[in-house]
């Protein structure tokens, strides 16, 4: 399965997205924390977010308390300081990638970490970044491709 980290997420719709994104790739959400999301079921009912009870959805309270999941793995880092384009990976099913925030993005002890785990999404236009959601489609996306993760039949209609 692959795994989706979001590094102390800020903006509530992003993570819908993302958790979203997840339930239909078939990947697990880590919210790496702490954060200020209330995922309570009142306010997830009432944001309309029907997918919520299908997300496999990891919290972990703080930084080393993901870093502890982690263990001895070696995740991908999406950052625009990115070693390599994010399509040149060899992504495999139990892939950890793992996206900053939208303010701060990663820290850059963790850049440094895992500095040639680090890859980026190339920017053709004048934007700085692109918006997390948008940024963990993409590489979610080409991830699950190249995993081997859609090879099941997604003929429903």
């Amino acid at each position: 399965m692959l795994h989706v980290a979001v590094y102390q997420p800020k903006i509530p719709p992003n993570i819908g997205n993302i958790a979203r994104q997840c339930v239909g790739m078939g990947a697990c959400l880590h919210l790496i924390g702490p954060h200020a999301l209330d995922l309570s079921d009142h306010t997830v009912r009432r944001a309309g977010l029907d997918y919520w009870p299908y997300l496999q959805l990891l919290e972990h309270q703080t930084p080393e308390a993901f870093l502890d999941w982690l263990g001895d793995r070696k995740p991908w880092l999406v950052t625009k300081y990115g070693l390599l384009r994010y399509d040149q990976p060899a992504y495999c099913k139990n892939t950890v990638l793992v996206f900053g925030n939208e303010i701060d993005g990663l820290p850059i002890t963790w850049r440094r970490r895992w500095a040639q785990q680090t890859v980026y999404i190339p920017i053709m236009g004048e934007v700085r970044s692109y918006n997390l959601a948008n940024a963990a489609a993409i590489v979610t996306a080409h991830a699950c491709l190249v995993s081997g993760m859609y090879e099941r039949n997604f003929d429903r209609h």
